[in-house]
């Protein structure tokens, strides 16, 4: 028995001194924080891409939020050489194909070290059959971009607008 252990110790003791690979550690994603409303909820099944999704069926407001790591648009060889091209980019593909598409021209904040920027986009779903709303808002972090896109029927715009504007402000990683 003591011979059986003595070989197992040394086959570890030299296992460990004959490594020639080093290692690297990785963490893996990263926090990120934001406020919602009282009155919504984190939910799912809105987003599969999203970090979160948020809502209130009865108020008929709805959101999500989708990362998007810097670190793995590099690798993806996506560079972006600032927040509006990365907004750019998005919202060509976020509007293409759609109907009666209203958009207004993009506002730009930065505070400390986050950028913002944030726009109103309606269109008519057709799957809804009704005019959507949207505050579409790109975050810029050091880390990452953030997609933060809160809706409504485009008839409760002015209703829920300003909670959506907190939303997106809030975000910070």
């Amino acid at each position: 028995m003591k011979k059986v252990i003595g070989i197992l110790a040394f086959t570890f003791i030299a296992s460990i001194s004959f490594s020639q690979t080093t290692m690297k550690q990785y963490t893996v994603g990263h926090p990120f924080y934001i406020s919602l409303p009282e009155y919504m909820n984190k939910t799912a099944g809105i987003n599969g891409d999203a970090s979160i999704q948020y809502k209130n069926e009865v108020k008929d407001v709805f959101g999500f939020v989708i990362e998007d790591n810097k670190e793995i648009l590099k690798m993806a060889e996506m560079n972006y050489s600032s927040i509006t091209e990365f907004y750019e980019d998005f919202i060509k593909g976020f509007i293409e194909g759609e109907e009666q598409v209203k958009q207004s021209q993009p506002i730009s904040l930065k505070k400390g070290d986050i950028n913002f920027i944030e726009a109103d986009v309606s269109y008519f779903d057709k799957n809804a059959q009704a005019e959507i709303y949207y505050l579409v808002g790109i975050v810029e972090t050091k880390k990452a971009y953030y997609k933060v896109l809160s809706y409504c029927s485009l008839s409760n715009k002015a209703k829920f607008k300003e909670d959506f504007k907190k939303i997106l402000y809030s975000l910070k990683d």
